[in-house]
């Protein structure tokens, strides 16, 4: 079986405070840090290694990945980092306490926010400070494609083209990837790969920084995909 290698990020300071982070750049906490190491941890006794890594451009994912890279001694691992593997957009919701925001707007709206297909968030405007078109890092983007608010699927949207443009095809020359992102962001490209109905999709749940095999056939077709525990 063809496989790669996908993680979701340690615990952030956002994770711990229980508040909606999206694109806001926050560090890993302690544990997240621990997290990381242990994810490295688990790699290296199903002896993985690596050919590339891809990563978003929040420090968040990217430093799970020189934790994971140092600990298998592969810090000199080529890495690719991209605003489409960043973590969904979630508007105004951004910075919230998700537990303030059930009791303001209802558990029903949340919920629908949080885990749906194609619900999306209360949009923020381009004047606000939280627009990622103000960050220097998004300057080469065409401001058309920055987010002001994303549902799963519009993170579908983005994800899937640089899964195809970047990732799919040097799977196919056999290399060994490993792919450090967001939960929503994996949530995107496992929906997409697996084909998982939109109406289950709040089902799947992505847990920090625990390593998840997705394997494929020789049709490159997604078949199964099972964390390392």
């Amino acid at each position: 079986m063809n496989k790669i290698v996908l993680i979701r990020h340690g615990e952030s300071t956002w994770n711990k405070l229980n508040q909606f982070t999206g694109w806001h750049d926050v560090d890993l906490t302690e544990n997240g840090g621990r997290e990381a190491k242990l994810a490295a941890k688990l790699l290296k006794k199903e002896n993985f290694y690596f050919d590339e890594a891809h990563t978003s451009v929040l420090k968040r994912a990217i430093n799970t990945l020189w934790s994971i890279m140092n600990d298998l001694q592969q810090p000199w691992l080529p890495v690719k980092k991209t605003w489409r593997l960043n973590e969904r957009h979630y508007g105004a919701l951004e910075g919230l306490n998700k537990h303030e925001t059930l009791l303001k707007y209802g558990e029903k709206t949340v919920v629908a926010w949080r885990r749906s297909f194609d619900a999306i968030p209360p949009q923020i405007k381009i004047s606000d400070i939280r627009f990622p078109g103000n960050d220097r890092r998004y300057s080469n983007v065409d401001i058309k494609d920055i987010p002001l608010g994303e549902s799963l699927e519009l993170t579908v949207n983005r994800v899937v083209p640089y899964w195809k443009k970047n990732i799919l095809p040097n799977l196919k020359k056999n290399k060994k990837i490993i792919v450090v992102a967001h939960g929503n962001s994996l949530r995107a490209l496992i929906q997409y790969l697996k084909k998982i109905d939109i109406n289950h999709i709040s089902e799947l749940n992505i847990p920090t920084a625990i390593p998840i095999i997705l394997e494929f056939d020789k049709q490159w077709i997604a078949q199964k995909y099972y964390f390392l525990q």
